[in-house]
Formats: C-alpha cells, structure tokens, sequence
C-alpha cells in the first residue's frame, strides 16, 4: 500500500526545504508553504530560476505569531515581525495574478546583499496562493529512484532538486502519473490528481549550493521524451510551458491534516459520492 515517505515545505519560497512530519492542508495547500516570495526592483517573481543560491538560506515562520526568521550565510540571524506590510503589488505567477504586500523591515536589504540586486520580501495576501500553479505537488519515491538509476552519474539527482509537497513510497515507477483525474485519500485529506508538473531549471542545481551541477532537464526528457500532452491546465499558463514532465499536480477536495506514513489510497467515483 501507497505511503506517505516524505512532506517538504519552505515558508520563503526558494529557500532551504523543512521535513515536517505532519501538515495541515485547506483547499489552498499548506498555509505557511511558500507564505512569502521574493519579487526584483520591476516587482517580477524572483526565485531559484533566477539565483539558485537562495537555497543556502535557511527560512522559519512562526504562524502563531507572524515573526520571521532567516539563516543567511555569512550574516547573523535575522528575525522578526512579519506582519508589518508596505506597498500592494500584483505577482504574476505563470499567467495567474498573486496579491501581497512588501514586508516592512530589515528583509529585503539583507536579501538583496545577499543576491547582489535589488529584491523584495512579499507576503502573499492569500496564504497558499504563491505556489506556481496548484496547491498539491507529489511524486513517488520510485519514480525518482528511477532517474537515478538511468542517468549517468544520478546519483546526485535527491528528492530535493523536485521539491515537491508529498514523496509516496510503496508506489511503481510513475504509478502516480496513471491517477491523472482520480482522487486519492491520504490520511484526513482527499486530493485529486490534475495532470503533470513541468520542471525547470531548478532541477539543475544543486540542493545545497543552488549552483547548476547537473543536467536532470536532459536525463528526464532523455527517457521519457517531452510529454506536455494530456494535461488539463493550458501548457501557456505552466512554467517553461510544461514541456519536461515530472511528478504530479493535485487539488485539495477534502482538508485535514497528512502525517509522513499516512496510507495514500485511490478513492472511485462512488466511493466519494458516499462519503
């Protein structure tokens, strides 16, 4: 049976990734998951895409008391409020409009030190809406374990380079890609399968340094070809318009909360109906 191996959040999105061994999950994902983002001086979406090292840092979110906390190497600690907004601004996401607010204080100085260029600390609005797409990803530790095996030298390739929400062991490589459509229960919490997650470079770098050490865009395209097909959100509205495929998106039906160990069970159409 399907489990849960694996969760994996960061409150600053593009940073360091926690294991938490329990999540809550609304309809709009896990709140303090990629609570802020970062914006450049033209208020466009910056992430690891564009500097890879933002891994380096290390975010903490205190949800009950809105205080913030970022590791930066070479710095001292940098903690504090961060519930003290500025400015509105609108976030394009991939085609989808985000609303936040610059977070006042010492944030986007020691960022921008830090990158080299202007950047800006943003709380989306909404909790939840500052990920890229939908609100659920997951993909199988086999299937992962799969391109490490088939690509040479993939022994590098960790679960880190995908971030992905949930990792599912006990599953066959890209099992999850066959529940496209389906809806799965996993612990308190019923998902249902939407179609692909297209990568990006991200998967490129290096977990730890955020420095390009590997080229996993080719290993995966190598074995499974560009297969943007079938999915159900226009390919112009996914990143780098979906044309390398890996892992899978999902939508929250039913929230609750999802420990690591959790069954991850596929639920039919009357099964749901009845519930």
């Amino acid at each position: 049976m399907p489990f849960v191996a694996r969760l994996s959040i960061t409150p600053v999105k593009g940073s360091a990734l926690h294991h938490p061994t329990r999540v809550a999950v609304t309809r709009n994902g896990v709140l303090t998951n990629r609570r802020f983002y970062l914006v450049d001086a033209r208020r466009r979406l910056f992430n690891g895409k564009q500097h890879g090292p933002l891994v380096q840092i290390t975010a903490e979110f205190d949800e009950q008391h809105e205080r913030l906390s970022l590791r930066i190497p070479g710095r001292e600690l940098l903690e504090g409020p961060a519930d003290e907004w500025g400015e509105a601004v609108v976030t394009n996401f991939y085609g989808r409009d985000v609303a936040g607010h610059l977070v006042d204080g010492p944030w986007s100085a020691a960022l921008s030190d830090f990158v080299g260029e202007p950047v800006h600390l943003v709380a989306a609005d909404s909790p939840g809406d500052a990920v890229d797409v939908h609100p659920v990803t997951l993909v199988s530790s086999a299937t992962i374990e799969h391109l490490r095996g088939v690509a040479p030298g993939g022994g590098v390739l960790d679960h880190r380079r995908f971030r992905m929400l949930l990792e599912v062991d006990g599953c066959e490589v890209h099992e999850e890609d066959s529940w496209a459509g389906r809806c799965v229960q996993v612990g308190q919490t019923r998902l249902r399968v939407v179609g692909p997650v297209p990568r990006c470079v991200v998967t490129n770098e290096n977990p730890d340094s955020g420095i390009i050490d590997f080229n996993t865009l080719k290993a995966i395209v190598r074995y499974r070809g560009e297969l943007a097909g079938d999915l159900t959100t226009p390919v112009a509205h996914l990143p780098d318009d979906g044309a390398v495929i890996f892992g899978m998106y999902a939508t929250v039906e039913q929230p609750g909360e999802i420990s690591v160990g959790d069954r991850v069970e596929l639920v039919d159409a009357a099964e749901v109906s009845n519930r």
